[in-house]
């Protein structure tokens, strides 16, 4: 940062680290004892796609590294797009390999940093599910480095359950690096694996 920018207060955005993606396993054993909310095995990232070649490729070798254990029984990933035309990779493991599903979703966000599509990744979700039927999703967002929960409401009604919300806060403090300014804590209706 330059000294024009520190006159005129201006700040370079927290470069996030994507290790943190890595405390998720943790956060998924933490909201199943305390909570009951165990993980679905589904995960997705959410970018804005560019048009031209070089982006289209690296969509091309994020599929190849994430597909190459389909001959084994894995599942093809999903490419999707939602209603602002942001695009959705949805991977899917077994629900017990978090660690997997993290390992996924840290490769596709590396993987679109490295190849200089950093600005376009917005955040990825991991998904959980109650004995309820109560949805509820960890949400990564990349450019602030932090957490948070989202948690819909069945029905088809776009309403969150803000005390559900408020008490996944409360328990992962200790093991996630969650968003503080709750006017962050955006929607995500109908992403896939929620």
């Amino acid at each position: 940062m330059g000294f024009l920018d520190t006159l005129l207060g201006r700040s370079k955005p927290a470069r996030p680290q994507l290790d943190q993606l890595f405390a998720l396993p943790s956060a998924a054993v933490t909201l199943e004892a305390a909570a009951g909310f165990t993980p679905t095995g589904q995960g997705s990232v959410c970018f804005a796609s560019v048009e031209g070649g070089a982006f289209a490729g690296l969509q091309r070798e994020v599929r190849d590294l994430l597909d190459a254990d389909t001959e084994r029984g894995g599942i093809p990933v999903e490419f999707s797009q939602d209603a602002y035309g942001f695009t959705w990779l949805l991977t899917q493991h077994a629900p017990d390999d978090v660690a997997g599903l993290v390992n996924d979703l840290h490769a596709v966000n590396t993987t679109l940093r490295d190849g200089g599509f950093g600005p376009q990744l917005l955040c990825s979700l991991l998904s959980f599910r109650d004995d309820q039927d109560r949805s509820l999703a960890l949400v990564y967002l990349y450019k602030r480095g932090t957490f948070y929960p989202f948690a819909p409401l069945s029905g088809g009604v776009d309403k969150r359950d803000n005390g559900l919300e408020l008490q996944t806060r409360a328990l992962l403090t200790d093991d996630l690096r969650i968003e503080k300014d709750l006017g962050r804590w955006f929607p995500v209706w109908g992403a896939p694996g929620l």
